[in-house]
């Protein structure tokens, strides 16, 4: 999946409460502002229905290695 970059310019004081929120959700800024307009755009009824899942970050899951 393609994606696109955005510059967004944000307060100072919204910046650092949008990345302690982040932090206790255990996702990046970047994560945490995605997933909270597309959870906006739901409830406005305005997500596309093409609109791919949120991409899952962090470490793979651990695979069982046979002995």
């Amino acid at each position: 999946m393609t994606r696109k970059s955005v510059l967004l310019r944000l307060d100072p004081a919204v910046h650092d409460a949008l990345a302690r929120w982040a932090a206790d959700e255990l996702r990046s800024t970047t994560a945490q502002i995605e997933f909270l307009l597309r959870r906006a755009l739901a409830d406005a009824g305005r997500l596309p229905k093409a609109t791919g899942p949120m991409p899952q970050r962090g470490r793979p899951p651990r695979t069982s290695v046979e002995p």
